[in-house]
This record gives C-alpha cells, structure tokens and sequence, in this order.
C-alpha cells in the first residue's frame, strides 16, 4: 500500500469534491480514485466520505483527517524543497487573497513585482470581500482587516486603517459641514452595504459609542461605487480611509467628524505557520511587508 499516493488522492477528493473531479486533478481514472479511496478507508477502519449518486461528502472523520494529510503533504514538499536547494529561486503557483479595492490598489502592484522577480511562479489573486478560509480553500498568504480570531495561523501587523465619512468639497460648501453625529441625518447618505436598506453607522461620542440609523439615498454593493458617487458630489460616506486616501490627497474628498471616529482597524497579512510556508509564500511575505509598511496610505 503507498500511503503518500492514498493520502494525496484522499486530499484531492476533498478538494474537488467529488471523485470523477478528483480523478481528472490526478490525471488517473475515477475507478482508480475509487479503489484508493476505498483501501484507505479499509486501513483507517473508518469512514471518509458518505457517497450518493449524486454528491460526495467528507464525514467529520475525513474533515479531521484532511488537515493532517495537508500538514504531512506540506512537511513533504518542505523537505523536497530543502533538498533540492534553499537557495533556488521560488516556483509554483500561489494562491492569495485580499478585499476587492485593497487588492487592486495596493496587492495588485506587489505582485506583478514579485512575478517579475521570479519567472517560475504563478500567482491567483482571489480579491473579495468576504473572508476565504485558507486551509479549505487552499491559500497561501490572505490581507485581513480588523482584529483577528485565534487561529493556527501565523500573522504580520503591516498596516492601520481607519473608517472615515467623507465628502467632496463641492457637496460640503452647498450643503454644509456636519458638525456632529446626528447632523448626519439631514444629509445625503451614500451606503456601500446594499444589504441593509437601513444602517447604522457606530461613531464614538466622548469615547461612549453612538448608534446612528440613516436612510441613504443610494445603496451600492461595492465600495469603489460609493468612493467614485462621493467623489463627483453626491452625499457624504463612510469608507475605509485607503479606499480614499488618493481622493483625499488630490483634495477630491474632505475627511468630516474624524473626532468621532471608532478605533483603527489593524491590518495583517496571515500565512500558515512557520515552515509549513512554502518557499514561494516566504518570498511574497518578504516583499509585501516591506512594499505595505512603507505605504503612507496605510500606515
């Protein structure tokens, strides 16, 4: 029995979720995947997968079970990666993520820099704004905004952000400054959060948090839609202070009730822990650290 090729199939079932899915990944047939799947199961004397005709789930069992083959398949590639040079120049494909606009303003150019400093690496960039969990789905390196769960994972502090309400200077002279949380609601409000047709932005008065329910006259799902709305004149937001910072350093949009403000919001980048990152994930850490802490934006 080859137990590094049953457990490399097991991990690929898991991750394709399904065997026929599996089986084209591996490059072998799906009866092969099955008969695999079926001696490790047979060995382990349990359970992996519970199969009908049309979908393939991983019991409790497998999903314990697969973090551990990830753990050895990473210690593997370690060790194959330690004796064929440390000193070689990172290959592979890595996988990434980061929120939407911080991905294309500030990840995007970092990595572009990095392919072009190591030709024998692919890189994914899964920009969302959504949090991606990385051991199910694969990724190396992630930006995370705002305090972060315990976890198995290792981070870096790169950054600070702050959530700011802003508008142009042109909305403002006509309309007036806000002086205070509750003048807000005399205001047009634009709201990046289509979700909740009515949402309340959290403000700190005297340190005491204050609750302010508006009713936007535009919703938008995105946040460069809601930045490019204010920017033009329409309403006042409340952004993160990177997805502004340009405008507000070209003085397209004036920064309004900063006193009120919550607390900064740090930022990381998350990797998996110590030598379980790869070479090539090693290497992006280096220079996304550097390329990120030196940006004024965010720091």
């Amino acid at each position: 029995m080859d137990r590094l090729h049953l457990i490399n199939v097991f991990v690929a079932v898991v991750d394709a979720s399904g065997f026929a899915g599996a089986a084209r990944n591996l490059g072998i047939s799906p009866p092969a995947v099955t008969r695999a799947i079926s001696e490790l199961e047979a060995h382990l004397g349990v359970r992996l997968f519970t199969r009908t005709t049309r979908v393939v789930r991983v019991t409790d069992a497998g999903a314990r079970y697969v973090e551990d083959c990830r753990r050895v398949l990473a210690d593997l590639a370690e060790a194959d990666e330690s004796v064929s040079g440390m000193h070689g120049a990172p290959r592979g494909r890595l996988t990434l993520t980061a929120p939407v606009l911080f991905g294309a303003l500030f990840v995007t150019p970092i990595v572009t820099e990095y392919l072009q400093r190591y030709p024998e690496v692919n890189a994914s960039c899964w920009f969302l704004d959504r949090v991606v969990n990385m051991m199910d789905e694969g990724v190396d390196v992630a930006v995370r905004i705002g305090e972060l769960p315990d976890s198995s994972m290792q981070a870096v502090r790169v950054g600070r952000v702050r959530r700011v309400i802003c508008a142009s200077p042109d909305y403002l002279a006509a309309h007036g400054t806000p002086v205070t949380p509750d003048d807000l609601t005399q205001h047009c409000i634009v709201s990046a959060n289509a979700v909740s047709p009515t949402p309340e932005w959290r403000l700190f008065d005297k340190g005491e948090p204050k609750l302010i329910k508006l009713q936007p006259r535009m919703l938008t799902t995105t946040n460069d839609s809601a930045v490019a709305a204010v920017a033009s004149g329409f309403g006042l937001s409340r952004l993160m202070s990177y997805q502004v910072a340009e405008h507000v350093h070209a003085g397209r949009l004036k920064i309004v009730l900063s006193e009120f403000e919550p607390p900064e919001l740090p930022i990381h980048l998350v990797h998996r822990e110590g030598r379980h990152a790869s070479k090539k994930a090693r290497a992006f850490l280096d220079l996304a650290i550097e390329r990120l802490r030196a940006n004024p934006a965010i720091n």
